[in-house]
């Protein structure tokens, strides 16, 4: 008997923060993506990255307006991809307009 194939989301994102995925914003996606099981990755024009690591995240440099698809697969993909989609809907650090 085969086992269901764990979940995997594909969500298109924009960096909305005027001055892109800095450090700070970088931190809290991290931080935020840690908390799941996961595997949750950033596809970019630049690449990927490893949305658990800051570093990865980074290396993407990823400035206001640029698009990128967050990927999110395993156990827990469908409360991962909600939670870090809406930091992305909102302002990544409180003050940010």
């Amino acid at each position: 008997m085969s086992q269901p194939s764990a979940p995997r989301i594909e969500i298109p994102v924009t960096i909305h923060d005027e001055l892109g995925l800095h450090a700070r914003p970088a931190a809290r996606l991290a931080q935020t993506a840690q908390a799941f099981a996961a595997d949750v990755l950033l596809l970019g024009d630049h690449g990927e990255a490893d949305a658990k690591s800051i570093l990865d995240i980074l290396s993407l440099a990823a400035g206001h307006g640029s698009r990128l698809t967050l990927v999110c697969a395993g156990q827990d993909a469908e409360q991962a991809a909600a939670a870090l989609r809406s930091l992305f809907e909102t302002p990544l650090m409180p003050g940010d307009a």
